[in-house]
């Protein structure tokens, strides 16, 4: 994925079509008339080269040359990361919390129905946006899917795994014990990869490791189930990086234009994870759940959903439209500072009891998570 450097200044050379702007015809004849005698003469003499030179700097510091539209470009650069990054926090943080609100609040089990729908509404989004011309996407065929297939598998056990510990956790927990999946991932990095870490980035993740330790103990609410649900999605995310990883260049050779983007990704794992989701509900007969429970007869329970399923694909959108504003090392240390929001806000929310002790390891699990994005960066 690749990702656009923020640019603060402007271009140093304006192009001549900028004296067009000029509301004044006197003065952009006079201006013209002066570069046009500078230029002539520039080849010719040293002296007069510097000249023109100076000149050029004077009339970009102070003549109204494209002044008016330099500073709004400007400004639009400026903003561009502020806009796309606020918009990846909200989405983000909305996203766990509606997710929680659904499960816990409505106190609706069926996870792996919730993530159909929202993954379904994922492809219709994207198929409409597709059809409208607002986005590509690359066309689908059977030797892509086949290569895909693994990552999807991935993709699927993750979200199910994530709905699942979101349930039985408290957001603030949940946030925290996704530090783990860091270290795996580092750890499968060393040995599929050979991508070694610096010392920094290993004290981080032991920090990482002594706020998951000591938040499960301290941990006021603590359910076995949802500790079990969130260890196994640990495991299923760092996998999927890892594997996403392996299988990207394959994948682009798998389609007639040879590239594969950001949006047909996100469309291919939510397509195919359709008749996973499908096959889950009917084999462990969650279908029986979903059409007997009273929840489902409830209007505002389709309202949160519906909009958990918008906020999904939000995530999607917003966090690639954030990583190309600005890059890499900007994306993963606003996303590590963007746990102290969510983790708050969800002990705020949802009432958890919470002790002195759990306050804490919460408090140094979020700390950790921001050396660790600091330390990848240097």
């Amino acid at each position: 994925m690749t990702a656009a450097e923020l640019e603060a200044g402007v271009s140093p050379e304006p192009d001549v079509s900028e004296l067009n702007i000029f509301s004044d015809n006197g003065s952009q004849s006079v201006v013209s008339q002066l570069l046009d005698h500078i230029n002539s003469h520039e080849k010719s003499s040293q002296r007069r080269g510097g000249f023109s030179e100076r000149f050029l700097r004077w009339r970009r510091r102070y003549l109204p040359v494209g002044g008016d539209n330099r500073r709004d470009h400007g400004s639009l650069k400026l903003s561009g990361p502020l806009v796309s990054g606020a918009a990846y926090c909200i989405s983000s943080c909305s996203m766990i919390l509606m997710n929680k609100v659904v499960l816990s609040t409505y106190n609706f089990n069926a996870g792996i129905s919730l993530m159909l729908y929202q993954n379904l509404i994922s492809c219709l989004v994207v198929a409409l946006l597709k059809f409208s011309g607002v986005v590509s996407v690359e066309k689908i065929n059977w030797k892509l899917i086949r290569v895909w297939l693994p990552v999807n598998v991935i993709f699927v056990g993750m979200l199910i795994s994530g709905m699942y510990s979101l349930k039985y956790i408290n957001v603030a927990m949940v946030t925290i014990l996704k530090n783990a999946t860091n270290i795996i991932t580092a750890i499968g990095e060393l040995y599929m990869f050979r991508k070694r870490q610096n010392n920094k980035v290993w004290a981080a993740m032991f920090m990482m490791i002594i706020s998951a330790i000591s938040g499960g103990i301290t941990d006021l609410t603590f359910n076995a189930v949802g500790y079990t649900w969130q260890t196994a999605n640990c495991f299923l995310t760092a996998s999927y990086s890892l594997t996403l990883r392996r299988v990207m260049d394959k994948a682009k050779q798998s389609t007639k234009s040879g590239s594969l983007n950001e949006v047909s990704m996100v469309l291919l794992n939510n397509l195919l994870s359709l008749p996973f989701g499908i096959t889950l509900i009917v084999l462990l007969g969650e279908w029986r759940y979903v059409i007997s429970t009273d929840v489902t007869k409830d209007a505002m329970f389709w309202v949160v959903a519906t909009a958990s399923g918008f906020l999904g694909l939000a995530i999607s959108f917003t966090s690639m439209w954030f990583l190309h504003q600005t890059g890499p090392t900007t994306y993963s240390l606003v996303g590590s500072l963007n746990k102290v929001p969510i983790s708050l806000s969800g002990l705020v929310l949802f009432n958890v009891p919470l002790s002195l002790p759990n306050l804490f390891s919460i408090l140094f699990g979020l700390f950790a998570g921001v050396v660790f994005a600091r330390a990848k960066m240097s």
